[in-house]
């Protein structure tokens, strides 16, 4: 038993965390590839190495994959200071570089001087598709104004399936369910974000993130844009590069009448933070969200204006409206704090009433003793007590959207 502990204790070291192991690198000068700082790491490797995220059979595991900033030329090699086969014959390591060859594309290189030959044609390089928008960010680090593109771009685009095979596995590292689209599917509409940025006097793109939407057929002649997946990249997260994407998506799809509204698939909490901001920047101007008209409660009109205006459903309009009338209604006033919490409540009360109704019925035909286990659901206190916390959840999240604005 002893000697199988010790076994155990000695295999145990061969374990790496695969998260901390893969290091990811958006390499614009030579110098980036030795240099640590600019070095990020996954939040997610299950989908290649298992739900407990690691590699066996290696000590100081390091997978690096770094990209050129723009075209995203990769450069993948695998180092290690020692493997478990050199010291246990009976014992077969994970193939770990195998797992990465599954979802990298070819035309990698193993080798760094090739990788640098490859740096030294990002001048070349060129942002696919259509300028639909251009902002500054001020980076403080530098001192200045930092000047960032969004392009849409489709699939036809020259050279644009090749690059967009190796942006996708970026996904793979920082969205947790994420899988690869179907590219050669013409509904597909891309959205790129690079920054422009000056190498020995040239002029050139890193890419930032990017967003893919799907446009769905609506009887009889309309479509529905439906964010996919969208993802700003680790050294770039944090600048507002996301809310500026979103929003110049919106303007976009906004100029055509044969959109019927935008929507999201299975949206993370982070989107929908990003989203109630975006949206309510973009509905403060619309006349129907005006202050007045705020207080009288939420409207038909508000519903209208903001899907023919700004393509937004009637579910995410009534967020809007409750987010903007809780940044223009004095919380300290008893009376009008009332009015919003009750109107806030009705909403909520929603789902909590038509749940008791078809309790209600079930129970008729329920025994003596699966009515005990339902009971509990109709208790009217426990109701009260589960929408008063939904409410303050809810005030707390819009509380959170009406800081950003004031910030911006």
């Amino acid at each position: 038993m002893a000697g199988v502990n010790a076994m155990e204790k000695k295999l145990s070291e061969y374990k790496c965390d695969t998260n901390e192991a893969i290091c990811l690198k958006l390499v614009r000068f030579p110098e980036d590839i030795e240099d640590e700082s600019t070095t990020f790491h996954p939040e997610y490797s299950h989908q290649l190495y298992g739900d407990d995220e690691v590699a066996f059979g290696y000590k100081g595991l390091q997978i690096q994959l770094y990209y050129s900033a723009g075209n995203l030329s990769t450069l993948f090699k695998v180092k290690y200071a020692a493997k478990v086969t050199e010291k246990f014959d009976c014992v077969e390591p994970d193939n770990v570089e195998g797992k990465i060859r599954k979802v990298i594309p070819m035309g990698f290189t193993c080798n760094t001087d090739d990788f640098v030959s490859l740096l030294e044609k990002e001048a070349n390089f060129k942002p696919f598709g259509t300028l639909l928008h251009t902002y500054k960010v001020h980076n403080v680090e530098e001192g200045e104004d930092l000047t960032y593109q969004i392009h849409k771009a489709r699939v036809s685009s020259p050279g644009f399936r090749e690059y967009h095979e190796r942006l996708q596995t970026f996904l793979m590292w920082f969205i947790e369910t994420a899988s690869f689209i179907d590219v050669d599917d013409e509904r597909w509409d891309f959205f790129l974000i690079f920054e422009k940025y000056n190498k020995d006097g040239e002029t050139l793109f890193a890419t930032v993130g990017y967003m893919t939407v799907y446009n769905y057929y609506v009887y009889p002649d309309k479509t529905r844009p439906r964010v996919s997946q969208m993802l700003i990249l680790p050294p770039f997260q944090g600048e507002g590069h996301g809310a500026q994407l979103l929003e110049a998506v919106h303007r976009f799809y906004c100029t055509s009448p044969l959109v019927q509204d935008i929507t999201a698939e299975d949206p993370s909490e982070n989107y929908v933070k990003l989203r109630d901001f975006v949206l309510v920047k973009l509905c403060q101007e619309l006349p129907s969200f005006s202050t007045e008209l705020l207080s009288e409660g939420f409207s038909d009109t508000m519903v209208t204006e903001a899907c023919e205006k700004l393509k937004i459903n009637k579910k995410h309009a009534r967020r809007v409206y409750e987010i903007l009338r809780l940044r223009v209604t004095d919380m300290s006033d008893e009376e009008k704090a009332r009015a919003y919490r009750l109107d806030i409540k009705r909403r909520l009360f929603g789902p909590y009433k038509r749940n008791q109704r078809e309790l209600t019925k079930m129970m008729k035909c329920l025994r003596p003793e699966e009515l005990v286990s339902h009971i509990n659901q109709l208790d009217t206190q426990l109701q009260h007590e589960e929408l008063e916390k939904s409410y303050q959840e809810l005030v707390e999240e819009y509380r959170r959207v009406i800081e950003r604005l004031a910030r911006a």
